[in-house]
């Protein structure tokens, strides 16, 4: 079986950041980046994630890779770092069988497409095992990449990477520097020796493999291999005379073993969903100006703000790009636009994966409105924000007084910026409906 090329995007993250800063998000934006990278992948390659582990190291009754942070499980991020990479065929998860009836649930609710859920078995190994067997049920692909479920963050360049070397040599795999020294000790407890760290790597994932190559392996290891074994590059060499090219992986291979790793990756995917906003004027006259010093505002505080006047014809890309939005309005009837935007953020489904921040921004001529104003306003907020909460979109409130003057704009909208960037990287539920004054 052959596929037709696709172009695969090329990876421009900081060294040292755990992230890929577009690889945990999807749109159609991100799309047209593989044509321009000029890469491409012509054959056939699935993915096996093993998702069987209780994760006892977490301390957590759920196993980690089930756990949620910003209303998905951890395993839906790694799906989705797979399902965005358009060469990519089939993605198998492997998973205990208590647990095949909540893996269907998550791919349901999350809309997968790529996914065939697979019961494992005792051990990483036989899990990994029946993921393979499965593939080649359908039609084998020329290559398979074996990537953890708890490694959310996996990087398309190095995937790419893996995916060829593994079709030209037979076998690859991630490596990264080690960062302690590795020591033996005695049967008594006192150190025997230290390896040279140097000269040693940390094994990584993912791994890939030309789907003859890993079948083969486990055709022939042994039931103490599947019963002690992890590491899947040693049973090619072993079983298949494979040796792995190791290509070295960027940082964000961390893996999720401890419940502080989920903090970090909540972490992570709010900085990577907090990077740009889009204004959305409506046309009206003040908010020209108020745009223009926004801009600058939200540059210092190191955020894009793209201002459109609305989210029609050719506008409509930024619907599809953006995670953050904020509608301006100056007439009394301040909320008549909000409700059009979610009314176009519902119909597109664009907080099924990740939750959608909208922040209404009232500019209003009058420096104090009458309390019963105020009450009307607030509870109108809350009344949409309630029911856009239950559509993982996250709806907040500005009230701002029109300045008279330059300075006074400018003062006013780093006001703004803040509290604004604020609720957007925090993205806090608890707050939402709030009418905060700028």
């Amino acid at each position: 079986m052959e596929v037709s090329p696709v172009y695969m995007q090329s990876d421009d993250s900081e060294p040292n950041r755990p992230a890929h800063p577009r690889g945990c998000l999807t749109g159609e934006a991100g799309k047209s980046e593989h044509i321009r990278a000029g890469h491409y992948v012509d054959f056939p390659v699935s993915v096996v994630l093993p998702a069987g582990g209780t994760g006892e190291r977490t301390g957590l009754q759920t196993p980690k890779q089930f756990c949620c942070f910003l209303g998905r499980p951890l395993i839906s991020y790694t799906i989705e770092s797979f399902e965005r990479v358009l060469w990519i065929q089939t993605v198998v998860v492997v998973v205990a069988k208590e647990n095949i009836g909540l893996m269907t649930d998550i791919i349901q609710r999350f809309q997968h497409k790529k996914v065939r859920v697979v019961a494992g078995g005792s051990t990483r190994h036989r899990s990994i095992c029946n993921g393979v067997m499965a593939l080649g049920e359908e039609g084998k692909p020329k290559v398979v990449i074996i990537h953890d479920a708890v490694r959310p963050f996996v990087d398309e360049n190095l995937l790419y990477q893996i995916a060829v070397a593994a079709k030209e040599q037979g076998a690859a795999g991630a490596i990264r520097p080690l960062v302690s020294t590795v020591i033996a000790t005695t049967s008594e407890g006192y150190l025997d020796h230290s390896l040279e760290r140097a000269k040693y790597r940390a094994s990584e994932m993912p791994q890939g493999f030309r789907y003859d190559v890993i079948h083969q392996a486990y055709q022939r290891c042994t039931e103490s291999d599947f019963e002690f074994g992890t590491e899947c590059l040693h049973l090619a060499l072993q079983y298949c005379g494979t040796n792995a090219k190791l290509i070295d992986g960027p940082p964000s291979l961390w893996k999720v073993t401890y419940k502080r790793d989920l903090a970090a990756a909540e972490s992570i995917i709010k900085e990577t969903l907090s990077q740009s906003a889009c204004l959305i004027t409506g046309r009206w006259e003040a908010g020209v100006t108020l745009a223009n010093v926004l801009q600058k505002a939200f540059g210092a505080l190191d955020m894009e703000l793209n201002v459109m006047p609305d989210l029609m014809g050719d506008n409509i890309r930024y619907l599809l790009r953006d995670w953050n939005f904020i509608q301006l309005s100056v007439s009394h009837s301040c909320f008549s636009e909000v409700e059009a935007l979610l009314v176009v953020l519902k119909s597109e489904k664009r907080a099924l994966l990740h939750p959608v921040v909208v922040i209404s921004l009232h500019l209003s001529s009058t420096e104090e409105p009458s309390t019963s104003r105020r009450a009307e306003e607030s509870a109108a907020l809350m009344g949409l924000a309630s029911t856009a909460k239950l559509q993982n979109i996250l709806l907040y409130g500005i009230r701002l007084h029109q300045p008279g003057d330059t300075e006074q704009w400018e003062r006013s909208a780093l006001r703004v910026a803040e509290i604004a960037s604020a609720l957007i990287g925090d993205r806090n539920p608890a707050l939402v409906g709030q009418l905060l004054q700028a």
